[in-house]
């Protein structure tokens, strides 16, 4: 999003998202994952911390210590507003300058109780984590390259560190708390108006993360979790992230997941649990190029696992299932029995290239027509075969598209496909803003690394879109299709 100034979208624009997102009949609100990404990353899937948030969307003009910006600093913001994806290296530099002297202007009239009580009621992780992130700041390598004493968390080493870093832990934990206060004043605002906040739990943290360098008795570092071969790639992927003792953890209370479970419902009304096959068998790919393997092995040990972790996580906060991918049928079964929603993504709902019906889809189900790794819907449809489009246009919502540009994304192809997702029997249905507005554009590319990735933008700002012609004409028609299908 961009904020009304054209700049990256912040905490403080919640409400007028909400507001945007009414008119056009929705009233649930999906969101990437929050948490502070790792230094050098914008994946919002390589975090730095399971429990941080990312400063880049804090509102600077909401920031009650900073009294304006330096000349270089608005002379940055021009420079990255202009840019049609977003520089997210500009919006950190800028924003991070700026917050230091925020900081030290509240040092001068002390800290306030909230941030205090702030301090004291995440001290679970908020302490852990700044010192990573102070220690990390000033050795610019992964925690498992740092002096030994430090990296295997020697009590006198830590002590010392944090004697010696105070003032940056307090300046991290500072921003934390402004973060913390301007996201959850713009949820409420936005639940308010109506729309709920759906949030996204990764399935895993980078290894190079606060939480893997204070729990690294709970991770192994001899594979990477991965996926095996599936719609995105004949080969697997390797995503490079330390692998889970999940045994270790239940015998010692499954501290890292109640941590988890409880931020996250903090922080959101629900939230879609990343990657959910992983909780119950995660694929490992050992570091020695052996064969890959699932932890646990046996399918019965599998199942009780998956379903101890998602009642762990759905204890205070209603929990979504991300199962995408090469799924077995038994975990499917098993979110059925625990009426936890899966995700329908239309496209893949196939029988051998039959399409499903989707008026016999489950109510507990949450029906897509895209996610954020999936190609748009214009890039998949013109890209079909021959013999699988016709078995799509056999659909009754899609008939009218037979004749001689068939093959083309048109915008009577869009309209036809949203109608389609909108006629699902899913209690919940999610569309991409891309899908929405009928682009070619992706979020991500799955097993690719660039610009290219994470920085997709709209063009208008959040005032523009109750005023621009193509925003506000897609707002009535989902509007409309909303209350056809009683979506409202």
């Amino acid at each position: 999003m961009r904020g009304p100034q054209g700049d990256l979208g912040s905490y403080s624009d919640a409400a007028a998202v909400a507001r945007f997102m009414l008119s056009a009949g929705c009233r649930m609100w999906q969101l990437l994952p929050l948490n502070e990404v790792s230094p050098g990353q914008d994946s919002p899937y390589s975090a730095s911390s399971s429990c941080a948030l990312e400063p880049v969307f804090v509102d600077l003009a909401a920031v009650e210590d900073l009294h304006g910006l330096t000349d270089e600093e608005k002379a940055a913001l021009d420079a990255a507003r202009a840019q049609e994806r977003v520089d997210f290296r500009a919006y950190r530099s800028v924003k991070r300058g700026a917050l230091q002297r925020a900081f030290a202007k509240l040092r001068q009239r002390g800290a306030p109780r909230e941030l205090r009580e702030f301090r004291e009621e995440h001290r679970s992780w908020i302490e852990d984590w700044a010192l990573y992130r102070a220690l990390h700041d000033r050795r610019q390598r992964s925690w498992r390259d740092w002096e030994p004493e430090l990296r295997d968390r020697s009590v006198p080493a830590l002590e010392k560190a944090r004697s010696e870093l105070r003032d940056a832990i307090d300046e991290l934990i500072y921003v934390q708390w402004i973060a913390d206060q301007q996201w959850r004043r713009g949820r409420r605002e936005a639940n308010e108006l109506g729309v709920q906040v759906l949030g996204d739990l990764p399935f895993m943290v980078a290894e190079d993360s606060a939480d893997v360098w204070s729990l690294q008795h709970l991770f192994r570092f001899d594979a990477t979790v991965g996926v095996p071969p599936d719609a995105y790639s004949a080969e697997g992927q390797d995503w490079g992230l330390p692998v889970p003792r999940w045994e270790e953890m239940r015998a010692q209370g499954d501290p890292w997941l109640h941590l988890r479970a409880e931020r996250a419902a903090e922080l959101y009304d629900a939230f879609r649990v990343d990657h959910v096959v992983g909780l119950y068998r995660t694929y490992a790919r050992p570091l020695d190029k052996s064969p890959p393997y699932f932890i646990p092995a046996e399918e019965p040990r599998q199942r009780e696992q998956g379903e101890r972790i998602l009642s762990l996580l759905g204890e205070k906060a209603e929990v979504l299932a991300e199962d995408l991918g090469t799924v077995p049928d038994f975990v499917r079964a098993s979110l059925a029995a625990q009426e936890i929603p899966g995700t329908k993504v239309l496209r893949w709902e196939n029988d051998r290239g039959v399409p499903r019906d989707v008026a016999k889809f489950s109510h507990v189900s949450v029906a897509v027509t895209g996610t954020h790794d999936t190609e748009s819907l214009w890039t998949w449809w013109e890209a079909l075969p021959d013999w699988e489009r016709e078995q799509q246009l056999s659909q009754p919502q899609l008939a009218s598209l037979r004749g001689p540009d068939q093959k083309r994304y048109t915008p009577q192809t869009r309209a036809a496909l949203l109608e389609l997702a909108y006629s699902a029997c899913s209690d919940a249905l999610l569309t991409p803003i891309t899908d929405a507005l009928g682009w070619r554009e992706r979020m991500n590319t799955p097993a690719t690394v660039g610009m290219h990735n994470w920085t997709l933008r709209l063009p208008w700002t959040l005032p523009e879109l109750f005023s621009a012609a193509e925003p506000v004409a897609t707002a009535r028609e989902l509007a409309h299709l909303a209350g056809r299908y009683h979506r409202r």
